[in-house]
């Protein structure tokens, strides 16, 4: 998939996450410092690493190098400054109001990272406004050497990126380079830093068990918040308590699950009321409910409402002023329902915010907001906070636009007959958008939303590509794993590839296929007597969605993953149409291999390669499992390559330790062998989709994920972890409006370590 970064664009549910990039910030230094900084001794530093040892029990020394913060991590500036003046002043107090709200929410996302996030965020903002910026001051005050506060603000500005100590891609954990030393050190500056200090527990540092460095379900070590105080709760239980939420019709999207000491449970609802609305939730007056059969028979079931009041009620609050902004009574009726939806914490009204959402066509400012993707929580259903504002760039929609007119003709051209897909394609909106604020644990590259299956088949969706997202660039950049007579065209294509790469995965990927499903008891959406036949089997389908099931809990935890590859292929296999490429400038559309096209499509396929070898990084070798979900689909997509017919992909080295390990993709043959990889796998993911197969899907994507321990757990991944580079972590502009003259301004920041800290800062949350 086309980057310009080693672990290049990923998708997320739905999404393009952001491009990583390899180089160090701009500014890597405190504000202060103006000479270079020593280098620390193999990356963390000898002296650090014994303090370190010290103070906790560690994982060998090999193991935590992998933890440690990026050494700086990769700060950029999301540009925005001319896409915001032009807006008229009612745009602007519209994108100001959505911003604040979106930002609202931060401590929710803290609260959904882990239990030590929301203190260490406090611990630092605590630090800058003791330092009152000047962290040179707060260093000879508390007696630490400069580099080494240098360390924690690059840690600092790193967790602000992501919103928490677990990275955004990758989910796993990330500990400072610094010593645990410097860090109480520099809180004992301040009473109230070292509240909040004192406040981690310890959780900055700890890494005495490896299984907590990764997000997972409790029962098997890892790291959740999405079910609080809960430690001895099991997959079976939160299966079960799904299940008879799903039967209830109660939607999980925004709550959280506690199991109380006596067995019972509890559904946290994130909502500004602490108490279930007069005209009751979304499945009644009734909070408390005793199981009848099932694995938790007589076991009780509560739904407690006010998990995040207050941050729900602020966020309501700012999402009002949205509303008597709007340009539209759409606009404003989508407002409406989302006020609605995180006072009560009502889903139904969430749903109908969406449906107003995907009706406001074409908007100058647009936005989303809420519980959206559900890859985090380990059983795939439960949301992470976010919310965006941002600004249409016209000039690069109308290539989208040109080609969601052309998506009813491609369509067509997948492996799959019409029986399994939409009877009529509903064209979305596709716009180009520059982001303002993006507020949550990570900024994606593109988004195909909402997520709702019902709505999605029916009424629509909408595609957005965040175009300063993806055109963020820092200097001096490595690219690994691609040959050096591919590097030429691969640096002069990349970015190219890779928004053909985001319109066909957005719009043709997740904006395709149908579910075959008995809609009420009774009642089908294909004809269940003379069913379809299945191009995989060639037989007549025998499987198909129930009442009540969505595509989400039929195949759980591993949808999220599975989906993204689904999308990515569907990318693949269209990006092979030259029309396609025409259409975002590249060839007049006719078949040319060797041409300029031709580059841009060699280019997608050499990303999408690297891509899956970069993928090993989220893979754990103890666990054996995938912590990132793209990545994993990136993964099996190298794989597909690799078993390709007539050589068409290798891994090419000659060194025993893969130290020279490129990619060699042979670019006549991606019209031929490639297409033709990808489009059985392809088919097989979406027929199995299709039909809600979901043993055969299951059994299917596992072993097309699996990794084989010794060579590409082993020797690959050492490989891909000697190259690995800093992600792009982003300084974000903040807004503030004028009561009186009802003008809004806007604060730009400087791509540093400090800028990122004093962006927060300055946010007040």
């Amino acid at each position: 998939m086309p980057s310009p970064s080693f672990i290049s664009p990923s998708f997320i549910l739905r999404r393009l996450p952001l491009p990583s990039l390899r180089s160090a910030a701009s500014k890597p230094s405190i504000a202060a410092i103006r000479r270079p900084l020593p280098h620390v001794t193999a990356s963390f530093g000898r002296q650090n690493l014994r303090a370190f040892s010290a103070s906790v029990v560690v994982m060998n020394s090999h193991e935590l190098a992998h933890y440690l913060a990026d050494q700086p991590p990769s700060v950029v500036r999301l540009e925005i400054e001319k896409h915001f003046e032009p807006l008229t002043d009612q745009q602007k107090r519209y994108a100001h109001f959505i911003s604040k709200a979106a930002f609202a929410g931060t401590r929710i996302v803290l609260r959904q990272i882990s239990p030590e996030s929301e203190p260490i965020y406090d611990l630092i903002l605590a630090l800058h406004k003791s330092a009152k910026g000047d962290w040179n001051a707060l260093a000879k005050q508390a007696g630490v050497e400069e580099d080494e506060v240098t360390r924690f603000l690059e840690y600092a500005a790193m967790f602000l990126g992501n919103n928490g100590n677990y990275k955004s891609f990758g989910d796993a954990k990330f500990i400072p380079r610094c010593s645990e030393k410097t860090v109480a050190a520099l809180a004992a500056t301040s009473p109230e830093a070292s509240k909040f200090y004192e406040a981690t527990k310890g959780g900055i540092f700890s890494a005495d068990n490896p299984a907590i460095m990764h997000f997972g379900y409790p029962d098997d070590g890892h790291m959740t918040t999405y079910y609080p105080d809960s430690p001895h709760i099991t997959k079976a239980e939160i299966k079960a308590v799904s299940d008879w939420m799903e039967a209830k019709g109660l939607l999980p999207e925004n709550n959280r699950l506690r199991k109380l000491q006596d067995g019972n449970f509890e559904i946290l609802i994130a909502s500004a009321v602490k108490n279930i609305p007069a005209e009751g939730g979304d499945i009644g007056k009734e909070t408390e409910f005793t199981i009848e059969d099932g694995p938790l028979k007589g076991k009780t079931i509560k739904l407690v409402y006010g998990d995040y009041s207050a941050e729900m009620k602020s966020i309501a609050t700012f999402i009002s002023g949205a509303a008597e902004n709007a340009e539209n009574d759409t606009q404003k009726n989508m407002h409406i329902a989302y006020n609605k939806s995180f006072e009560s914490g009502s889903l139904k009204e969430f749903k109908d915010s969406q449906r107003f959402w995907i009706k406001d066509k074409g908007p100058m400012v647009e936005s989303n907001i809420g519980f959206i993707e559900t890859y985090r929580d380990p059983a795939g259903i439960r949301g992470e906070w976010e919310g965006f504002a941002s600004i249409v760039n016209l000039e690069r929609t109308r290539a989208f636009g040109e080609l969601v007119s052309k998506a009813p003709q491609l369509i067509p051209l997948l492996p799959w007959g019409s029986e399994f897909e939409k009877d009529k394609f509903l064209s979305p909106d596709f716009t180009s958008l520059e982001v303002l604020t993006f507020a949550g644990s990570g900024i994606p590259a593109g988004i195909n939303i909402p997520n709702y299956d019902d709505i999605r088949q029916t009424e629509g969706f909408k595609n957005v590509s965040l175009g300063n997202v993806m055109s963020a660039k820092a200097p001096d950049e490595k690219i690994p794993f691609i040959r050096d007579e591919d590097l030429e065209v691969y640096k002069k294509q990349r970015d190219a590839s890779f928004e053909v790469q985001v319109g066909l995965h957005e719009l043709t990927g997740h904006g395709c296929g149908k579910l075959l499903q008995e809609t009420s008891p009774g009642n089908f959406n294909f004809d269940k007597e003379n069913p379809p036949v299945s191009p995989v089997t060639n037989k007549p389908i025998t499987t198909w969605y129930k009442p009540g099931q969505t595509w989400g809990s039929v195949f759980g935890s591993i949808a999220a993953s599975y989906e993204e590859c689904r999308a990515e292929l569907v990318a693949m296999h269209l990006s092979c149409e030259f029309p396609v490429l025409k259409i975002f400038g590249f060839g007049d559309g006719s078949e040319d291999i060797n041409g300029e096209a031709g580059d841009v499509l060699y280019a997608s396929y050499l990303s999408m390669a690297r891509a899956g070898l970069a993928s090993l990084e989220m893979w754990d070798p103890k666990s054996q499992k995938w912590g990132q979900a793209h990545s994993q689909a990136r993964f099996s997509i190298l794989k597909c390559f690799l078993e390709a017919e007539d050589d068409f992909c290798k891994l090419d080295y000659k060194e025993d330790d893969l130290s020279d390990l490129t990619i060699k993709l042979d670019r006549s043959k991606i019209l031929t062998a490639g297409r033709d990889a990808v489009a059985k796998y392809l088919q097989k993911l979406h027929i199995y989709k299709s039909t809600a197969d979901v043993k055969t899907g299951t059994d299917f994507y596992v072993h097309m994920t699996t990794v084989d321990p010794e060579f590409w757990g082993k020797k690959v991944r050492d490989t891909v972890l000697k190259n690995k580079q800093p992600r792009k972590v982003f300084v974000q502009a903040n807004t503030s409006l004028d009561e009186a003259s009802g003008k809004v301004s806007i604060k730009h920041y400087d791509a540093s370590l400090v800028g990122m800290i004093e962006s927060w800062a300055d946010r007040d949350l």
